[in-house]
């Protein structure tokens, strides 16, 4: 038989997570899935979901889609609308699931069966993962596990997802014949009309028939909730589904207090960039030694199989540029640790609801919290989570603020600057100054965004008026975090972030070598007599890099920044952590460490230290680098997230954002110097 004439390979059988926020489903995705998944990517749209690969019975992989958390399949948001149309099978690149997993909280069963009773009105095949009952049973909780397995006719499994406990029932009942709801088991409508009215609807499902019903007249779906909710009560009639909360109320107290609340909050978030950089010291030590010691076998090896200038280009261009910006991995990880043990541990849906009441004085609301927290991780996702938010206007703030929140990509420009230039006093004893620079630069950025929204929000308040919605947020109990679970989080986060090291940091390296090293210039007597580093400065100078800096700078010479700084500056639009890596290329990391600096400085600290003007002026003066650090605080400097911002908005908007965010750098950045050369920091 021909290749033409063979059958196309099947397509893989599909699975969907799904369930409300804080059930524990992506701890069961993770379980089933283990580092088999990435983020889940369909045509037209970007999916704030995961996609991984689960083995079920002996036949191949199956594909699985952790969907976002949802209370209803009737959207009030774009998130909630993907819910739906997945489950539907009606989005675009991903076919009808064959088997729906709906996770459930054992401890929250009333709110957790209104979306459950949705599902099974689809009518496709479903398996129950009843989530935490460990938690549940410890609260006092009589889990009906046997009643719902008869009532509802699908299999209803006891889960711990964050232990393991119950994934082998749940892959052997997803491998089983496909299972669905019993018809005569599901709700009815009270209303006799309103039921007759249901059956008679056209659609193939359920859920089909009262979509119908709904868009014929609004007042089916109060009339719809109230029927759900009555088939909840009699599914659970005589049982105990109350937690009981009492050490999880007693420890809110504290933390949710008006007073004491936002305090701790602040202290606690000080401490986790304080953890960033004495954590991270000894790791990022020892990858710095690593790249050292690779460029110098390197530099040993290669001369004699590619000749100088290929050795040239590998070590100071791949190796120096690469390694720069590698070497904070340590301190990205950390972060990426300690906000997501918070998250698990329950304690940011308190945060959330903390920043409620500001974040509203300011225009936006807690809905806006987490799509802000993950801007700290980067922007993108933070933008994709924005559609979470039912106001449009209130979406359209928090995008426009979310390229101000300190993302990773900055993470390397502070590390490395306030490294060099900041002491190590500490306050109070507790706190190093590095730690609250770096603080004081996630606020500066979060402050700024507030007020940009507070403006906003104040000029078109009376178009806005009655459109926000109150905050409704749910507080999961507090719970011990799954290190597997954390672990998983810092291996996609790391992942992320080493592939952009070797991807876009990898080519702007190679970019750069070429630029600072072309064309080759022969340097003049009087520069060869000053030495070998003269002679190097005398290259780049005049080279294409050196030519491209000297034109801009005189555009960037009131900030405070010489030619060198301004190529830094242009490759950094990129993505942010080229700064670092520039910087690494223009200065030579083989120099020996100017006299007087300690043994332990790093070599490209070194290198901005000793590095002076025409006039024997340190370039990297207090006023400097206080102007950089609040530059990289306010530019966009990411392509990939003004194309984010343009796919969820339009062109104006995105281009809009990235000029007035750039103008807000150099103006903020402007200031910051004149003001401090006027106070003798210059």
């Amino acid at each position: 038989m021909s290749a033409a004439l063979k059958e196309a390979p099947a397509e893989p059988v599909t699975l969907v997570l799904v369930g409300n926020p804080n059930v524990g489903k992506s701890t069961l995705f993770n379980g089933l899935t283990g580092l088999r998944q990435k983020v889940a990517n369909y045509a037209g749209v970007t999916v704030d979901a995961r996609e991984g690969q689960v083995s079920i019975g002996e036949g191949d992989p199956w594909r699985a889609l952790d969907l976002p958390g949802t209370y209803s399949l009737i959207p009030r948001s774009y998130d909630e609308e993907i819910v739906e149309q997945a489950l539907r099978g009606a989005l675009e690149g991903l076919p009808a699931p064959d088997r729906i997993l709906v996770v459930v909280d054992a401890g929250n069963l009333r709110r957790n069966l209104f979306l459950l009773s949705e599902i099974l009105d689809l009518g496709r095949p479903v398996v129950v993962a009843l989530n935490m009952v460990d938690e549940a049973r410890r609260g006092g909780v009589t889990v009906p596990t046997e009643e719902l397995r008869e009532q509802l006719g699908v299999p209803v499994i006891e889960t711990v997802a964050s232990s393991g406990e119950g994934l082998e029932e749940v892959q052997a009942a997803l491998a089983g014949p496909a299972t669905f709801a019993k018809g005569e088991g599901l709700w009815s409508f009270e209303d006799e009309g309103a039921q007759a009215r249901f059956e008679a609807a056209p659609g193939d499902s359920r859920w089909e028939r009262v979509s119908a019903l709904r868009a014929e007249d609004e007042t089916v779906k109060g009339l719809e909730a109230q029927a759900r909710y009555a088939w909840i009560t009699s599914l659970l009639q005589g049982q105990d589904t109350v937690v009981d909360r009492e050490r999880d109320q007693k420890i809110d107290r504290v933390l949710l207090h008006p007073v004491a609340g936002p305090l701790i909050f602040l202290v606690v978030m000080a401490l986790v960039f304080q953890l960033i950089f004495t954590g991270a010291s000894p790791l990022m030590d020892l990858c710095e030694a690593g790249f050292g010691a690779l460029s110098g076998w390197l530099n040993a090896v290669l001369p004699g199989v590619i000749g100088a200038g290929a050795t040239s280009l590998v070590t100071d261009g791949v190796v120096a540029g690469v390694g720069a910006v590698v070497v904070f991995l340590p301190q990205i990880l950390i972060l990426f640790f300690a906000i997501g043990f918070l998250e698990d541990s329950g304690y940011m849906a308190r945060a959330a609801f903390l920043v409620d009441r500001p974040l509203r004085a300011a225009g936006l609301s807690g809905r806006s919290f987490i799509p802000l927290l993950s801007g700290f991780a980067c922007a993108i996702p933070g933008i994709l989570a924005t559609r979470t938010i039912p106001n449009r206007f209130e979406r359209l703030l928090a995008v426009a603020i979310l390229p101000l929140m300190t993302c990773s990509a900055r993470l390397p420009v502070y590390a490395l600057l306030i490294a060099a230039f900041i002491p190590t006093t500490y306050v109070l004893g507790v706190f190093s100054l590095q730690a609250l620079v770096l603080f004081g630069l996630y606020l500066v950025g979060l402050a700024a965004g507030l007020v940009f929204t507070f403006v906003v929000e104040r000029s078109q308040r009376k178009k806005q008026r009655g459109r926000a919605l109150p905050l409704v947020v749910e507080l999961p109990p507090y719970r011990r975090p799954a290190l597997s679970g954390l672990l998983l989080k810092l291996r996609v986060r790391g992942g992320d972030f080493l592939r952009r090291a070797g991807t876009v940091v990898f080519l702007v390296s190679i970019v750069l070598w070429f630029l600072l090293n072309f064309p080759a210039v022969q340097a003049p007597a009087d520069v060869v007599a000053k030495g070998p580093a003269a002679v190097k400065s005398h290259a780049i100078s005049n080279s294409y890099g050196g030519r491209l800096g000297h034109t801009i700078e005189p555009v960037i010479k009131p900030l405070g920044y010489d030619w060198k700084i301004g190529i830094g500056l242009i490759a950094s639009f990129a993505a942010r952590e080229v700064f670092v890596s520039t910087m690494g290329v223009v200065y030579s990391l083989e120099e020996e460490q100017a006299e007087g600096l300690d043994d332990d400085t790093k070599p490209l600290e070194a290198a901005l230290k000793r590095e002076k003007d025409s006039r024997g002026t340190p370039v990297f003066s207090v006023a400097t680098v206080c102007s950089l650090l609040i530059f990289y605080a306010f530019a966009l400097q990411c392509g990939a997230t003004v194309a984010v911002v343009k796919r969820e908005t339009s062109w104006k908007f995105a281009l809009g954002q990235l000029f007035m965010l750039l103008a807000l750098a150099y103006v903020g950045a402007f200031a910051t110097y004149q003001i401090m050369s006027a106070l003798g920091f210059g």
